[in-house]
């Protein structure tokens, strides 16, 4: 039993007999017949009660009739859904911490402003994760940063930020540069998430420059529990200086800023390839507009 078959019965009955649905169908009167002899034989029972040339339906065949119109509806709201340009449904987005709680708030409600008809579920995570969870079929586009593997994902630069090393507001400046003969202070302890997140790497890289290695990292799995340890002197974090707007206790930490090359970092929004949306392009609208300062109408 495909849709062909009940589009087919439900025409029968609708037209009142074969000769008139064959017509409404642009078919032969042969092949309703044939095509409702098969429905009956798949299903293995008469749908209708026959009286000569005349068919009547049968108690099995108003049954199926309900469920006919319901399924035969269903696939035209689904075809509609399908080929609307309009973005509507359930829009699984993936972010970074950081991102979400800092970058999100603005451009999601926007998005709902001007897109009512989608419901947005948001899960967060390291870029790997949500990678992954893109090529899964588990998320619909992703906020991360690089590297992303450009044979898999489209990509489009949405967010600027500025990594900024912070330690508790009595600590001195960290060391900039490798060491030339003169003493530099390095913590000995980092604060961070925990393995794939980029800014972990970048703090860790950002040591290994310089020829110098923590002896201890502790992971924590939010940015105010990070910093609420930085402020009580356990350690050095490092994250996108515009989460420090979230933090009622910033005037406590000392901010450290990196030198020219390792002072920036590009957020993407990232989606399979071949799997763009209208829902995707939307957000892409509006989350470019808000990189300009400009108001999506």
């Amino acid at each position: 039993m495909d849709l062909s078959d009940l589009k087919i019965f439900s025409a029968v009955v609708r037209e009142g007999g074969v000769t008139r649905a064959a017509e409404h169908l642009h078919r032969v009167q042969s092949n309703v017949t044939t095509r409702i002899r098969q429905l009956e034989d798949d299903i293995g029972v008469a749908l209708f009660i026959r009286e000569g040339k005349r068919l009547h339906l049968a108690p099995a065949g108003q049954v199926l009739l309900d469920y006919a119109d319901r399924l035969l509806a269903l696939a035209d709201e689904a075809r509609n859904a399908v080929q609307d340009p309009r973005p509507r449904g359930i829009f699984r987005l993936g972010a970074m911490e950081s991102t979400a709680a800092v970058r999100l708030p603005g451009p999601v409600s926007e998005y709902h402003r001007l897109y009512p008809e989608v419901e947005f579920e948001l899960r967060t995570g390291n870029p790997p994760t949500l990678s992954k969870a893109i090529l899964a079929g588990e998320l619909d586009a992703a906020l991360v940063t690089l590297p992303i593997a450009d044979a898999l994902f489209e990509k489009v630069a949405v967010f600027e930020e500025e990594p900024v090393i912070v330690s508790a507001a009595g600590m001195p400046a960290i060391g900039q540069g490798k060491s030339k003969g003169k003493t530099e202070y390095f913590p000995r302890t980092i604060i961070a998430f925990e393995h794939g997140c980029p800014h972990r790497k970048r703090l860790e890289d950002w040591y290994a420059l310089r020829d110098q290695m923590p002896e201890r990292t502790i992971e924590l799995g939010s940015y105010h529990a990070m910093l609420g340890c930085v402020v009580a002197g356990m350690g050095v974090a490092l994250l996108p200086k515009s989460v420090l707007t979230t933090f009622p206790e910033s005037k406590r930490l000392r901010v450290h800023r990196l030198p020219p090359g390792e002072n920036r970092a590009d957020t993407y929004l990232i989606w399979r390839k071949g799997a763009g949306s209208p829902k995707i392009q939307a957000l892409r609208d509006v989350l470019g507009a808000h990189r300009a300062g400009k108001r999506v109408s």
